[in-house]
């Protein structure tokens, strides 16, 4: 039996639907297996910024800093909409990923048969798709040293990276490999960013520890072509902040939608949080419209990394893939073909049933 703490986040838009459908899951998870979950619901994003004034309150960062793992929906809307505001949503979720160290984001992406038509390339070429992106999360352009516009005729953004930084992401990724298809694809701009070159030449000294494990390198840009091109060809994908969160947007698209794609932000330990890659779609929050599967997913993720349950993690893998191999899906996923429509929580209870 494990007994675990989790702070939940619900954020904003949706995130609050799609945690629901997480906390449903977890709970039916513990009593199929008999664990024990408690809640801790906190603030962060743009509701945190109406009722506290800051995207992260420190009353959010203290309960996280008592829990096994932390599970966040999502953040941002129209009503926070302002790049050059001092104080917006997405604050909380860099904050929080620096304040407990969250370096490596996993974001794994794969293709499903029954929606294969959903996606906008060829079904030849979904065929087999299964890949991890491994996102540095806590360095690069989001982190280095920058200037706002202010009064001035001028901004700038770095990017930025130490070869320690480079190096621990690196060996997520090829540890991660190691369990897949052993083979690691590194994305940089190193023929343009002194940066990247940093990247490249500290990616191929990690290897060294890693002779099981195939390294190629690859330049952004064409590793954005070949991702539509032949995305079945990729096995873990290694990439520097911004160019990751790119990219794997980008690759929802080969799993029909974004709202499929979990994720997992990792440190160190065993301490990680866990979202949809999805962001907050305030177009149809509150209509129990959102598709709850990239939040479910990353119940699994959390399962699996944070609390060691490997058999409950897949457990909810297989259930979510039984649900859409009947022909169950969430409005962003159906056309003419769709068997059944179903709403948030209905796709949620169809999921429970398969567990």
């Amino acid at each position: 039996m494990v007994k675990a703490t989790l702070t939940v986040l619900p954020g904003d838009g949706v995130g609050v639907e799609v945690m629901a459908s997480a906390q449903r899951v977890l709970n039916t998870i513990g009593t199929k297996f008999g664990h024990e979950f408690t809640y801790q619901e906190a603030l962060i994003g743009g509701i945190a910024i109406d009722k506290t004034g800051t995207a992260l309150p420190d009353e959010t960062i203290k309960l996280a800093e008592q829990s096994d793992a932390v599970l966040l929906g999502a953040v941002g809307g129209p009503k926070w909409d302002n790049p050059s505001a001092k104080v917006r949503p997405e604050q909380g979720l860099l904050k929080i990923r620096k304040h407990f160290n969250l370096f490596a984001n996993l974001r794994p992406v794969k293709t499903y048969p029954t929606l294969v038509h959903r996606a906008p390339l060829r079904a030849d070429l979904l065929e087999g798709v299964d890949l991890l992106f491994v996102r540095e999360l806590t360095g690069g352009l989001y982190f280095g040293p920058r200037k706002e516009q202010e009064e001035s005729d001028s901004a700038y953004d770095t990017m930025l990276y130490s070869v320690a930084e480079v190096e621990r992401v690196a060996h997520v990724a090829f540890r991660a490999a190691q369990g897949r298809r052993k083979k690691v694809t590194s994305v940089d701009k190193a023929n343009v960013l002194a940066a990247m070159r940093l990247w490249r030449k500290t990616v191929v000294k990690v290897h060294e520890d890693y002779a099981d494990v195939a390294l190629e390198h690859g330049l952004v840009d064409s590793c954005a072509m070949h991702l539509l091109t032949r995305p079945a060809s990729f096995d873990v994908i290694l990439a520097e902040n911004m160019f990751g969160d790119i990219l794997s947007d980008e690759a929802s698209v080969l799993a029909g939608s974004l709202g499929m794609l979990p994720s997992a932000s990792l440190g160190d330990g065993r301490f990680g949080l866990y979202e949809p890659v999805h962001g907050s779609a305030p177009d149809i929050a509150g209509m129990k419209k959102a598709n709850p599967t990239g939040m479910i997913l990353s119940v699994a993720m959390m399962l699996r990394y944070s609390l060691g349950l490997e058999t409950e993690a897949n457990t909810i893998e297989v259930a979510v893939e039984k649900t859409l191999a009947d022909g169950i899906v969430t409005a962003d996923l159906a056309d003419a073909k769709t068997k059944t429509v179903a709403n948030t929580d209905e796709f949620t209870e169809a999921v429970l049933t398969r567990l």
